[in-house]
C-alpha cells in the first residue's frame, strides 16, 4: 500500500476550510434572525408613567 500525499497549494485549497466555517456560521446567524422574526411577541400592555418633580429640572436660556 502506497500513502499518497496531497499537495494542494492553490489559494482556493488553503480558503476552502475557513469559508466553509464561515458560510455555515453565516447561515445559522440568519436563520436565527428569520425565526426571531417571525416569532410574533405580544405587546406589552401595562402603561408605564414615572412622575418627575419640577425641581429636578434646569432652565437653560
Amino acid at each position: 500500500m502506497e500513502f499518497q500525499r496531497k499537495n494542494n497549494n492553490s489559494i482556493i485549497g488553503k480558503l476552502r476550510g475557513p469559508l466553509l466555517k464561515i458560510t455555515f456560521i453565516l447561515i445559522i446567524l440568519v436563520g436565527f434572525v428569520y425565526v426571531l422574526g417571525s416569532i410574533d411577541f405580544p405587546a406589552p400592555n401595562k402603561k408605564i408613567e414615572k412622575i418627575i418633580p419640577n425641581e429636578n429640572f434646569k432652565v437653560i436660556k
